[in-house]
């Protein structure tokens, strides 16, 4: 099973269209996942037509999309847990606090947003994944999203790219 992770796509503040790489995936996926920071609620609908869709609101997601989705998900996908919150919130890093939301739910990947950095890492077995941003790349050298293989394991990549067209 194949699932594109993306998160921070401030949409249309940022850009008015998903890049061209970032839609080839989205059209070959089987599942979506949003780490938050979508900015408006068109976007949601956008990635729906490319395939069943789940996500978190971030800081700079208005009441249409809160009234859509939660600010914290914990879902089964094939045998593995996979839970999803944006990170924002004040005291300590991103990364802890993404860890902090899931500290009494039993995990096997967390996926979160916020600071634009794209991070892959196990922390205690379970995989922090943040995709970074395809959109709003910030002081990194490239945008990002991430693909999710799902199988007998879960395996995590980045997608690095340069233009975001």
């Amino acid at each position: 099973m194949k699932v594109v992770v993306i998160s921070d796509t401030h949409m249309p503040r940022k850009a008015i269209q998903l890049p061209r790489i970032l839609k080839r995936d989205l059209e070959e996926c089987d599942f979506i996942i949003h780490a938050g920071d979508w900015q408006t609620v068109d976007l949601y609908y956008q990635l729906q037509q490319f395939a069943p869709t789940i996500g978190v609101t971030g800081n700079v997601d208005g009441p249409e999309l809160k009234s859509l989705l939660k600010t914290k998900e914990l879902f089964i996908i094939g045998e593995f847990r996979i839970g999803i919150v944006h990170g924002h919130g004040t005291g300590k890093t991103t990364e802890k606090r993404a860890i902090d939301t899931f500290a009494d739910d039993v995990v096997d990947c967390i996926i979160y947003g916020h600071s634009h950095i794209p991070i892959l890492k196990e922390n205690n077995g379970v995989i922090l994944f943040n995709p970074g941003s395809p959109i709003d790349k910030r002081r990194q050298k490239e945008f990002s999203y991430g693909i999710l293989t799902i199988g007998e394991k879960i395996i995590a990549k980045h997608i690095f790219f340069e233009d975001s067209n």
